[in-house]
C-alpha cells in the first residue's frame, strides 16, 4: 500500500513541476521581461528603462492624432499625481510618425506631467513587440517584468488597482 502512495505523490509532483513550467511558458506577459531600451524624452534627457526598476511603471505608446490617447491622457495625469509621490512612473512613448514639434504642442498645451519621449526611429515601439496601434500600454512590475499589456483604452480603476498592489 505504501508503495502505490509514493507513486501517486510522484506522480503529483511530477504533474505539479509539469503544470507550473506550462504556466511559465504559455503566461500571456506575466513572466516577460521588459526591453531595457533608451529614450529620448522630450528635454533631451536619454532614459534607459533600467533606471525606473525598483518602481511600477506603465509604458504607454500613443499618437496625437489618436482619440482614445486624447481620452486617456488625463486619467494617466490623475494616476500620475496620486501615485508618482509613492514611486509610480509613467513613460509616455509618441509613435514614429508624428511630427516632433506635434508632439511638443501637444505636450504642453496639455501640460502632461509624466515623461514624454518621442520614438523617432520606432526603436522603442520594435523592443516592445513591433507596436504600431495606439494606445498599447505595457504595465511594468518593480522587478521588469511586463504584467500587463493593453491594446486600446485601459480600465483606469482596475489599472490604479494593479500599480497599488505593486507599490
Amino acid at each position: 500500500m505504501s508503495f502505490k502512495i509514493k507513486d501517486i505523490s510522484i506522480g503529483a509532483g511530477v504533474l505539479l513541476v509539469l503544470a507550473a513550467l506550462a504556466y511559465v511558458w504559455l503566461a500571456p506577459s506575466g513572466f516577460k521581461q521588459a526591453p531595457d531600451i533608451a529614450l529620448t524624452t522630450l528635454d533631451g534627457r536619454t532614459l534607459r528603462l533600467a533606471e525606473l526598476r525598483g518602481k511600477p511603471l506603465l509604458v504607454t505608446f500613443w499618437a496625437t492624432t489618436c482619440p482614445t490617447c486624447m481620452k486617456e491622457m488625463p486619467h494617466l495625469t490623475e494616476l500620475h499625481r496620486e501615485l508618482a509621490p509613492r514611486g509610480f512612473q509613467i513613460v509616455g512613448i509618441a509613435m514614429d510618425y508624428d511630427p516632433i514639434a506635434d508632439v511638443r504642442a501637444l505636450v504642453s498645451r496639455r501640460q502632461v506631467p509624466y515623461l514624454i519621449a518621442h520614438d523617432s526611429q520606432a526603436r522603442a515601439a520594435q523592443a516592445f513587440g513591433n507596436v504600431r496601434l495606439t494606445p498599447t500600454s505595457f504595465l511594468i512590475a518593480p522587478d521588469g517584468r511586463i504584467v500587463q499589456e493593453k491594446i486600446g483604452e485601459m480600465d483606469m480603476t482596475a489599472l490604479r488597482a494593479q500599480v497599488l498592489g505593486l507599490l
